[in-house]
């Protein structure tokens, strides 16, 4: 098990779980668009994040939910530039949540510590941009493309092809000189995969935490909460807690929440109760 993510500016130790709080700079992000798409707006959930104790902050401007539509560069950029500007003055880690090598660039150039990819750095030029900087870089999984993924997601077995394809992901960022220190895996739930593939990736998840990589996990008020428990989007906060939990009792040890300071309070009684 991996003991730190080492991610520009900081080197983050892994001894307890890290929270990474979710700031959606958009109108249609399927959990809470158009709540931040304003910069003013977002810069100030950010800090709300903070207040509640993220550990890291998570700033996307482009919504990854099935059948959005894809933004230019310049859009993208337009809706996180202001943002950025200001939470990197925080001393904080602050990851960008972009495929677009372009804006990665510019997020870096700006002082971001962390890529997090969907893609996980297939978009040609995005491995040599993290490469070049001191960034961490989270690779996920992800079956198709968002717009069709969940139309008909089919795996052999998907714990093994989910593995197979993070570590090969990974060695095509080692191959350019990037330590693995600096890369984090995340099994992509709910990404071009069913009910039964996102339960069937939570049961293998030791398996991907084994191979010694930081590993994240997103499942905060997903689709596949609302299958198991028929609870509308904005009232998922019990599912989410219960299913951050269960990764993090099988080895994750970074969670990408919309909740941040119910998610930690769980945490902490997991904890004291485990021990």
């Amino acid at each position: 098990m991996a003991q730190q993510w080492q991610a520009g500016r900081f080197r983050l130790p892994l001894h307890r779980p890290l929270v990474m709080g979710i700031v959606n700079v958009t109108p249609d992000s399927f959990s809470d668009g158009g709540q931040h798409a304003e910069a003013r707006a977002a810069i100030a959930h950010a800090q709300t994040l903070l207040e509640q104790g993220a550990d890291i902050l998570d700033i996307g401007g482009e919504s990854s939910r099935p059948g959005s539509p894809r933004l230019s560069h310049a859009q993208e950029w337009g809706r996180i530039a202001p943002v950025l500007r200001a939470v990197v003055q925080w001393n904080v880690p602050i990851s960008v949540d972009t495929y677009q090598p372009e804006t990665m660039r510019l997020a870096l150039d700006l002082g971001v510590d962390i890529i997090n990819d969907i893609h996980a750095l297939r978009v040609p030029g995005a491995l040599d941009v993290v490469a070049g900087s001191t960034a961490g870089a989270c690779l996920m999984h992800m079956q198709g493309q968002p717009g069709t993924m969940q139309q008909a997601p089919h795996y052999a077995d998907v714990g093994r092809e989910v593995r197979a394809f993070l570590l090969d992901r990974a060695q095509a960022l080692q191959s350019r000189g990037v330590a693995p220190s600096r890369i984090a895996l995340d099994p992509g739930f709910g990404f071009g995969k069913t009910l039964e593939h996102n339960l069937a990736l939570a049961q293998t998840l030791h398996s991907l935490v084994a191979e010694g990589y930081p590993v994240l996990v997103g499942v905060s008020r997903k689709s596949m909460l609302g299958e198991m428990t028929g609870r509308r989007v904005d009232d998922r906060l019990g599912g989410s807690l219960a299913a951050a939990l269960a990764c993090i009792a099988s080895g994750a040890q970074i969670v990408r929440v919309h909740d941040v300071g119910p998610t930690l309070d769980a945490i902490k009684v997991w904890r004291a109760m485990r021990d």
